[in-house]
């Protein structure tokens, strides 16, 4: 769309080119030709110094009521973000999104210190320049990174990014509204809030780059053991010789400790595999046994089949040993010498017999004759 380059604003603070007034015949339109907003995410956010635009279109000073209208809607509402960004966190990816989702339409620069202003005034960092600004090319909300940014938004840095115009200009400061205090200022942001350029971002509790650095200072032992175990040496680590033995031990007892447990582990599961088979086994033992046992009364009880079996039996087996009888009206046979009825055996004492002599034997014989005569 096309915008005037006439005098910006009325006395409303709302652009002329916006307000009802028809426009003077000796103005000029110009097209705006910024540079959009990242549609797509196949590439890293390219650098400010590397980006070129030849848009000459003013830009007209917005208020944040204006910019939250989705005004001017020819091009999108510049938002500046600058920070250290020392070991990337979700803490930095929250602000940049609060940043670029502050208006309808907005285009993200964010600016990086250099190493030698953070070494200057905060202190050491993790990360080198050139690993911080990679790291933020490769944030999804980031579309254009300004290398080696100012340490304060001095009005000489803000002077220079206006008379480039496009597409470097900045219409508004994102920041969170704690008093930044720093480089013998009170606040940094001072000056912007008192133009108002700030707009306030909300900081994510419990995660920054100094806590990160907190954990790692105080579990230092467990991450050098941690870091020798994953074949970085001693010298690499600054750790003296002594560390390294006791490091290792170290590891060498944890090992020994994972083993024990595991072997604990597997022992437990062990006991619940046999307590579960020996669950099973007991019920199946009992409903067998009480199968058994009411078989086995089924055939021995009192009233049991066997019983009545074993009873049969006897009886066939007395009726197949006892002799017939013979009718009471049947005559009386005769005995048959060679029929006569089997002599029974009383069973005395035993008796030692008398010494044998030949009277005895021929008074016996004697006797014996007499008898069959008798018979006959």
């Amino acid at each position: 769309m096309p915008v005037l380059t006439t005098d910006a604003e009325s006395e409303t603070g709302i652009p002329k080119s916006l307000s009802n007034e028809p426009p003077s015949e000796t103005m000029e339109e110009i097209e705006h030709t910024c540079p959009q907003p990242r549609l797509t995410l196949t590439a890293p956010a390219p650098f400010a110094d590397e980006t070129s635009c030849l848009c000459q279109a003013p830009h007209e000073k917005l208020t944040i009521a204006q910019a939250r209208l989705g005004t001017p809607v020819d091009r999108p509402v510049r938002v500046y973000a600058d920070g250290i960004f020392d070991l990337f966190h979700s803490g930095h990816a929250r602000a940049l999104m609060q940043a670029k989702t502050l208006f309808p339409n907005s285009y993200l620069l964010v600016g990086v210190c250099s190493d030698d202003l953070t070494h200057k005034f905060k202190g050491f960092t993790v990360m080198n320049e050139a690993e911080r600004y990679e790291a933020l090319r490769h944030c999804r909300y980031v579309d254009e990174v300004i290398r080696d940014a100012p340490w304060t938004l001095t009005p000489e840095f803000l002077e220079k990014h206006k008379v480039l115009g496009p597409p470097h200009s900045i219409d508004f400061v994102a920041h969170d509204d704690i008093p930044y205090s720093s480089a013998g200022s009170d606040d940094i942001y001072k000056h912007i809030k008192e133009a108002g350029m700030f707009v306030p971002t909300q900081r994510t509790e419990g995660i920054s780059t100094s806590d990160i650095i907190t954990r790692i200072v105080r579990d230092y032992d467990v991450y050098a053991r941690r870091n020798l175990q994953r074949g970085y040496t001693a010298k690499e680590l600054n750790v003296s010789f002594i560390n390294e033995k006791k490091y290792r031990f170290q590891n060498q007892v944890d090992k020994m400790k994972e083993k024990v447990k595991n072997v604990e582990e597997r022992s437990k599961e062990f006991v619940n595999r046999v307590e579960e088979k020996s669950h099973d086994l007991i019920q199946k033992w009992e409903e067998k046994s009480r199968e058994f046992i009411g078989n086995f009364l089924e055939l021995f009880g009192p009233d049991g089949a066997w019983k009545q079996m074993f009873q049969e039996r006897s009886n066939r087996m007395l009726h197949a040993l006892s002799p017939k009888q013979s009718p009471v009206s049947s005559p009386t046979r005769s005995r048959s010498p060679s029929r006569s009825p089997s002599p029974t055996f009383l069973w005395l004492p035993h008796k030692p017999s008398p010494p044998f002599s030949p009277k005895a034997a021929s008074a016996s014989m004697s006797s014996m004759s007499e008898g069959d005569e008798d018979e006959k």
